[in-house]
């Protein structure tokens, strides 16, 4: 646990942080998911949609990991809000600028947990045609599950439990943890 994260944890009141992935341990699965990403899409400049905000910092660490020319956008989807589950409605309040016709698109997700934003998203990014459409999750959370959707790239697989750090967030707290936690207590 890094210095910064320890002074984070010493300082919540709202839950307790329990370690679950380290910084360590993220980077060498970004690594390893960039791998597998360049090896799909060959020498073709892929097209990364971030999901805004939890992905932003996970989207940073793979292009850096990716090395390789490529384009970003991004979307924010409303769904959670500061609940700590889905609304169970998916709205996209920013799209994508690109245009995604005949290009490899990979989506970037901080948490693959309920599928209902992933689906939504999926099938709306389908309608711009690209060549490709992968969708690339950090966490895949099968806990709550309610819409079948398979990521083609997954980080970790977490059965169950609330995370935090690393860009993913609870109520806009916690975004600043180098590493990934869960938060109990406090949901």
């Amino acid at each position: 646990m890094s210095d910064a994260d320890r002074g984070a944890v010493s300082a919540r009141a709202a839950g307790r942080l329990v370690p679950l992935y380290s910084e360590e341990e993220i980077r060498r699965r970004v690594a390893s998911l960039a791998a597998a990403i360049r090896a799909d899409v060959g020498g073709a400049e892929p097209v990364l949609v971030g999901i805004l905000k939890g992905a932003f910092v996970f989207l940073a660490d793979l292009i850096r990991a990716l090395d390789m020319p490529l384009r970003v956008d991004f979307v924010r989807v409303a769904s959670y809000g500061e609940r700590a589950e889905s609304a169970g409605r998916v709205a996209i309040t920013k799209d994508v600028e690109l245009d995604l016709a005949e290009q490899d698109v990979v989506v970037v997700e901080d948490i693959l947990d309920s599928g209902l934003t992933a689906r939504v998203l999926l099938d709306h990014l389908a309608h711009r045609h690209p060549r490709s459409l992968r969708l690339c999750a950090l966490v895949d959370k099968r806990e709550r599950r309610r819409v079948a959707v398979e990521a083609d790239y997954v980080g970790f697989v977490l059965d169950r439990g609330f995370i935090v750090g690393y860009g993913i967030d609870y109520a806009e707290r916690y975004r600043h943890l180098a590493a990934i936690y869960t938060l109990e207590g406090a949901v």
